[in-house]
């Protein structure tokens, strides 16, 4: 559990979804951010914005599955926000006034903290794992989940 304050107006579970594992996940490397508590943008928006030093370190394992990344590539990155909290079910946004069901937000407190950030590489150092990315909205040494490409046919919804 974080240090999370509940605000006004906020629903719990009365569970911690964290504490029953129905499924396995394996963490394939870390995220490397200048972001620490208290200092980290909201999204990668701000983060560009911002701006620093941020890498994809994939663990040794898994960096043959690199294979074909290239400077320029989008990724999806798929995030485990360990310090989050995970047993609110509705939220009072700091920059909303107004409740928000937790599924009508990007908040990493939910009850799974699974974020994803739409990169781009900037450069690539397969044999290390090391990947530069453009952006990252996490602290520092989170755990990464999965990477994905992100491919404009099949990842923009169909709309007006």
């Amino acid at each position: 559990m974080s240090d999370y304050t509940t605000r006004e107006g906020e629903v719990e579970l009365g569970f911690d979804p964290g504490a029953a594992p129905d499924v396995g996940l394996t963490f394939i490397g870390r995220l490397r951010s200048p972001w620490q508590r208290g200092d980290c943008p909201r999204n990668l928006a701000r983060a560009r914005e911002r701006g620093g030093d941020f890498r994809v370190e994939v663990d040794a394992p898994y960096r043959a599955g690199l294979t074909g990344l290239v400077p320029g590539s989008k990724v999806i990155l798929l995030y485990w926000m360990d310090r989050a909290r995970r047993d609110l079910i509705v939220q009072r946004p700091g920059h909303a006034d107004q409740l928000r069901g937790t599924f009508t937000l990007r908040s990493p407190v939910r009850p799974n903290p699974i974020s994803l950030g739409a990169v781009t590489v900037v450069a690539i150092d397969a044999e290390s794992g090391v990947l530069v990315v453009d952006a990252l909205d996490c602290f520092d040494g989170t755990p990464l989940v999965d990477i994905k490409p992100w491919l404009e046919p099949v990842d923009i919804p169909p709309g007006p």
